[in-house]
């Protein structure tokens, strides 16, 4: 990566730079032999083209195409959705044609968990109050309330309750991801007690839903149906009572790197989101996966136009097979909802500078770094082993990451260059890729990748990155979505509701 004053080269065969700072009309600078002369004013994130490109030429960013020039561009013309469309049309034949990894040097360090009874791992020991239906939210939301005034002290981190308006009035598939999420989300290691409120009338209904959970600890989990209870809300606090005598048993205790399971999430993505916050993000994931630990990637639709390069890191054949049909089964979903395929980067990411879904997925999987694809797991499936993994799930921001907590992440790496206050259930470390977001809201913002392009290099900030998670693991520093008490799920509809 080529960086000048005002521009950086992400790639040596690159046509584009991307604009570090407003360029003006006219202004002339050079970048790596080339001596440009902007044709236009360009706002930072946006692209610049080096050299003059055809029309019908592939325009080359990441050293592959991001899509085709639909007019000729000139040398130092501004690069984006006037003269730049993907190349990408229809559904694709895959092949499978493994690479070899570079495996980078084992670290060592360790965090202060939660070990738990049944062998899983929490970074936080909270109470959480799950409902099986939207129709006692409320009374999920009321209860946490009351019960933070009483039990959030000692090693109780806090009560706190996921609302969300399903377990009702839906059949299939739909019905059975929102018993998936929801059993994920109740087996969270970082919840030292769950209460799961139901209401008694729903098709998610209690007696239903307990089969969804497996194994539990009968201490570590209660259960409470509104309908039946005398007064729910007093009952209710009883139970909490007894599931914060219990949680408050627990400990934290030294564990190895490779006792960490952390998930890895883009929103609000900008012109550098694929330069700085997702490399550093994807070194960090690198130095984790071979340390033993688990990352899970998921927002499957933004790996089209770069999912053959994941596809070709998946450890064998089965492994390969189960991600194509992954994403193969997301561009079914589109078709048969009469939606284009590629017709992907929002509003925010065109403002930003992304232009085509080319761009934004190459930028986008680079958060996974370069370590082999261990597993491919469906939605609402649960991380069972090591290394690098990919959830099946969109790109919504809050579907994505509520699904990679319930997966069992017990941490989200979050990165953004427009910026977002959104946050997971589980301590989400938002990574800024420009320093000007990380300074106007850093009451948003954890960590600032925009240092990479104001002279640190990526593996001190990889180290800065790394020491800052072990942190947030221990309990000894908060996220901010922690602290401004920002914690949401999304359940993912695909289906009929009655």
């Amino acid at each position: 990566m080529a960086v000048t004053n005002k521009v950086v080269r992400v790639h040596p065969a690159d046509t584009v730079a991307v604009v570090l700072e407003e360029v003006r009309q006219g202004e002339v600078f050079e970048c790596e032999g080339h001596r440009i002369r902007a044709a236009a004013t360009i706002a930072p994130g946006h692209k610049i083209a080096l050299v003059d490109i055809a029309a019908g030429a592939d325009v080359i960013k990441y050293g592959a195409p991001i899509g085709h020039a639909t007019a000729p561009i000139a040398a130092g013309a501004h690069v984006h959705l006037h003269n730049l469309a993907t190349n990408l049309d229809g559904v694709r034949a895959y092949q499978y044609q493994p690479l070899a990894w570079d495996r980078p040097a084992a670290i060592d360090g360790t965090f202060e968990g939660y070990p738990r009874e049944n062998g899983t791992v929490g970074i936080r020991n909270e109470i959480w109050i799950i409902p099986t239906v939207g129709c006692v939210n409320g009374v999920a939301e009321r209860l946490a309330q009351r019960a933070s005034r009483v039990h959030a002290y000692g090693t109780i981190e806090g009560v706190f309750a996921f609302p969300h308006p399903y377990g009702c009035s839906q059949l299939g598939g739909d019905h059975r991801a929102t018993q998936r999420i929801l059993a994920g989300l109740v087996n969270h290691p970082n919840a030292g007690g769950v209460l799961v409120l139901g209401l008694g009338c729903e098709n998610n209904h209690l007696s239903e839903f307990l089969p969804c959970l497996g194994a539990f600890q009968g201490r570590r989990v209660k259960f409470l149906d509104c309908q039946q209870a005398g007064d729910e809300r007093a009952e209710g606090m009883t139970l909490i009572d007894d599931l914060a005598l219990y949680a408050r048993r627990e400990e934290r205790q030294s564990l190895p790197l490779s006792c960490l399971k952390i998930g890895v999430k883009c929103g609000g993505s900008d012109g550098l989101s694929g330069i700085t916050a997702n490399p550093l993000v994807g070194m960090l994931a690198d130095r984790l996966v071979a340390a033993g630990g688990t990352v899970a990637l998921t927002e499957v639709p933004e790996m089209f136009g770069a999912e053959h390069l994941l596809m070709n890191r998946c450890t064998d054949r089965p492994v390969f097979e189960k991600l194509v049909a992954v994403v193969n089964e997301f561009k079914d979903y589109f078709s048969r909802n009469g939606q284009t395929i590629y017709e992907n980067p929002s509003p925010g990411n065109k403002d930003g500078g992304i232009t085509t879904l080319e761009e934004k997925s190459l930028g986008c999987v680079q958060k996974g770094g370069s370590s082999p694809i261990t597993a491919v797991l469906n939605y609402g499936d649960g991380l069972m082993q090591s290394g690098l993994q990919v959830v099946s799930g969109p790109g919504n921001d809050l579907v994505s990451e509520t699904a990679l907590v319930a997966a069992g992440a017990q941490l989200l790496l979050f990165t953004t260059g427009r910026g977002t206050p959104l946050g997971a259930p589980a301590p989400t470390l938002k990574i800024a890729s420009n320093s000007e977001i990380a300074r106007r809201k850093p009451y948003w913002i954890d960590f600032d990748a925009g240092a990479l392009l104001q002279g640190r290099s990526l593996d001190e900030l990889a180290d800065a990155l790394l020491a800052e998670v072990l942190e947030v693991a221990s309990g000894t520093r908060k996220t901010r979505n922690e602290i401004e008490d920002n914690r949401q799920i999304a359940i993912w509809k695909d289906g009929v509701t009655l």
